[in-house]
C-alpha cells in the first residue's frame, strides 16, 4: 500500500550568515547545540551521537514538517463539520484478514501491569525496583523538557540499562537498584509536534529549524542502548505519543528500519507500542497497525489525552460536544466505552497486544482512608480492563501494581496474553465514537477545580517536574490540557454552571485569584509565570493546540 502524502509547506525559515558554524559550508546539514556541554553531558552527545541525530533529520525532519501541517489541515476541516470517518481509500488494509503486526518482542511476552514515570534518578530507580513487568520510560508527559532533564534523563537511562545506576537525595538518603528482575524498559520520547529548542538543524541549503524534540530523545537513547539491550533480549523498545495517522506512524517506521540498517540491527529488533490518544488515529487503528507492521507490537489506550484531543477537535462546534466536569468524564461514559472496545477488538485481530490505560488515582500513606478509596477505584478500573480483554495496564505509583496485577491474574492466569478474544462481538460506528452525551451539567466546583489543577501543573512544570501529585490525583500534561481545554470551551461556548453562573473570563480570572491566593508560596516557585501560561493557553481568543508550546517557549529554561 502507498500511504497518502501531503504537499510540501508553502514557506520555510530563512538562515542567517552568522548562524553557520564557521567554516562549515552551507550543503553540509549539522546540529548546533545552544548549551555548553556540563559535566557527564558529553557521554550522551558523543561527535558519533550527534552525527546520528543530523542524520535523523537530515532524512526526516522535512517529512515532520509536512505531517504537522497535514495534522493542522484534518484539524480545520473537523472544525468546519468534516467529522472523522473509517477511511475508505485504507479499506482494503481493514478489509485484508491475512496480515499481522510483528508483536511482542523479547522481554514483552508479558504487560500485565508496566508503571510510567519520568526518567530522573530517584524515579528510574524506584521504577525497577517496583515489580513492574514493564517499565514505561517517560520523556514525553511525565518530564518537563528542561534541557537538564532532556540529558540527564538519558543519562539515567544509560546507566540503568549497564547496571551502574545510584543516587544519593540531598538529605543523604541512597538509592541503589535491588530487584532481581527489573521491569523491561519502553522508552516514550515526544512526540513529532515538540521542537528542541536547544538543538538547531540547519539543513543542506542553510535553513535553520528547531530539532525535533521526537529525533533528539529517541536517536540519543536508541544510538547509545539499542546493542546493550539486544544483549540483554529487551529492546530497544518505545511508546508512541500524540500519533495522529497512519502517514505519521509510517514515519516512525521509516525511522526505525533507517535506524537497524545504520546502526546493524536485524530488520524488526526495534518495537513500538502506539498510545491511540488522539480522536484523530481512533479511525485509523488498524492503518496504524499495519504502517507498523514489522515494528508494532501493540496499542495503548492513553485516555487522558484522548479526552484532551477530542475537546480541542470538537472545541468550537457546539453545545453536543461540550463536556461536564473531568471528574465525570470516566472510562464507563459511552464514548470513551466504545473507543477502548474498538482498541482491544483491532489489536487482537491483528496480533497486537492491548495495553489499558492510566488509573490517575494514587494512594496518600498518610491518609489511609484516601490510599483504601484509590485502592477500591483502581481495582474497579483494572477489573473491567482485564474483563474487556486487555492484556495489561498503566499505573503511576508501586504500590498501586499489586492492585492492578491481581486483577489481571483473574483473568490471565498463566497466560500471558488473551490475544484469543477476538471480541467479534465488537462492532464500533464512528457515530459511537462521536457520540459525547453524558447528561451531566458543569459545576463552580469542577471549574474551580480545572483552575486549580492546571495552575499548580503549570507552575511544577516551568520547575521541572512533569508528573505531580495534585490532591490525590497524579496529574500529567494530559490532564492539564483537560483542565485548560474545557475551560476555554466553557467560556467560548457560552456555559453556565450548574448553579447558574456564567462561564466567562472575568469569572474564571476570580477563580484563578482564589487558587493564587490559597496556593503556598516557597523559593523558586513560579505562579506568575504559571498564571501567564494559563492566560495564553485558557483565556485568549486563540486555542494553541497544546500548552507546552508557549510554555516551553517563553518560561522553559
Amino acid at each position: 500500500m502507498t500511504l497518502i502524502t501531503s504537499p510540501p509547506p508553502t514557506s520555510t525559515p530563512t538562515p542567517t550568515e552568522e548562524s553557520r558554524m564557521p567554516g562549515t559550508p552551507a550543503s553540509a546539514p549539522h546540529l548546533r547545540l545552544a548549551r555548553p556541554l556540563e559535566g557527564r553531558d558529553g557521554e550522551i552527545l558523543t561527535p558519533a551521537a550527534i552525527a546520528f541525530l543530523t542524520e535523523l533529520h537530515d532524512r526526516f525532519a522535512r517529512r515532520r514538517h509536512d505531517r504537522l501541517a497535514a495534522r493542522e489541515r484534518r484539524r480545520f476541516e473537523i472544525g468546519t463539520g468534516d467529522d472523522p470517518h473509517f477511511r475508505a481509500d485504507t479499506a482494503h488494509i481493514r478489509d485484508d484478514p491475512s496480515w499481522r503486526v510483528a508483536g511482542a518482542g523479547p522481554g514483552l511476552e508479558d504487560r500485565r501491569v508496566e508503571i510510567t514515570g519520568p526518567t530522573d534518578p530517584k524515579m528510574t530507580i524506584n521504577a525497577l525496583n517496583s515489580g513492574a513487568r514493564v517499565w514505561l520510560a517517560d520523556q514525553e508527559d511525565a518530564t518537563s523538557p528542561t534541557w537538564r532533564n532532556v540529558i540527564g534523563g538519558q543519562l539515567s537511562l544509560f546507566d540503568a540499562i549497564r547496571g551502574q545506576l545510584s543516587f544519593t537525595s540531598p538529605e543523604g538518603k541512597r538509592y541503589e537498584v535491588t530487584a532481581e528482575r527489573t521491569p523491561t524498559i519502553v522508552m516514550r520520547p515526544r512526540g513529532w509536534h515538540l521542537p528542541e529548542k536547544h538543538v538547531t538543524f540547519v539543513d543542506r541549503t542553510g535553513r535553520e529549524l528547531p530539532a525535533s524534540g521526537s529525533l533528539v530523545d529517541y536517536g540519543l537513547y536508541v544510538f547509545h542502548n539499542a546493542h546493550a539491550l539486544v544483549a540483554a533480549g529487551r529492546g530497544p523498545y518505545f511508546y508512541l505519543p500524540k500519533i495522529e495517522s497512519a502517514e505519521e506512524a509510517r514515519l516512525w517506521d521509516d525511522v526505525f528500519s533507517f535506524t537497524e540498517e545504520r546502526l546493524g540491527l536485524a530488520h524488526g529488533t526495534i518495537r513500538a507500542t502506539v498510545l491511540i490518544e488522539t480522536l484523530p488515529a481512533a479511525f485509523e487503528m488498524e492503518e496504524i497497525l499495519f504502517a507498523l507492521r514489522d515494528h508494532c507490537a501493540g496499542l495503548n489506550a492513553g485516555r487522558w489525552d484522548y479526552i484532551f484531543s477530542i475537546i480541542k477537535t470538537y472545541r468550537g462546534r457546539g453545545a453536543r460536544f461540550v463536556l461536564p466536569d473531568r471528574s465525570e468524564v470516566t472510562m464507563t461514559v459511552p464514548f470513551m466505552r466504545a473507543y477502548t472496545e474498538l482498541l482491544v477488538r483491532t489489536c487482537h485481530k491483528r496480533g497486537a497486544y492491548a495495553i489499558g490505560g492510566m488509573s490517575a488515582f494514587i494512594p496518600n500513606r498518610r491518609r489511609p482512608e484516601i490510599t483504601e478509596a484509590a485502592f477500591e477505584k483502581v481495582a474497579a478500573d483494572k477489573r473491567r480492563e482485564a474483563g474487556d480483554g486487555f492484556d495489561g495496564t498503566w499505573v503511576a505509583h508501586p504500590d498501586l501494581i499489586p492492585v492492578a496485577r491481581a486483577e489481571f491474574d483473574a483473568v490471565l492466569g498463566d497466560r500471558e496474553n488473551q490475544l484469543d478474544r477476538s471480541r467479534e462481538d465488537v462492532c464500533i460506528e464512528p457515530r459511537q465514537l462521536l457520540d459525547l452525551r453524558i447528561g451531566l451539567p458543569v459545576t463552580t466546583a469542577g471549574v474551580r477545580a480545572n483552575v486549580s489543577v492546571a495552575i499548580r501543573y503549570i507552575e511544577a512544570w516551568l520547575r521541572g517536574l512533569g508528573a505531580v501529585a495534585i490532591d490525590d490525583l497524579m496529574e500529567d500534561a494530559a490532564t492539564a490540557e483537560i483542565s485548560r481545554s474545557q475551560i476555554w470551551q466553557w467560556i467560548h461556548q457560552d456555559r453556565e454552571t450548574a448553579e447558574g453562573t456564567a462561564i466567562t473570563r472575568p469569572f474564571v480570572e476570580g477563580l484563578l485569584a482564589d487558587v493564587l491566593a490559597e496556593v503556598q508560596r516557597f523559593d523558586g516557585e513560579r505562579f506568575d509565570d504559571a498564571a501567564e501560561v494559563f492566560r495564553e493557553v485558557a483565556l485568549r481568543p486563540e486555542f494553541p493546540a497544546f500548552l507546552t508550546l508557549p510554555a516551553y517557549a517563553k518560561y522553559l529554561d
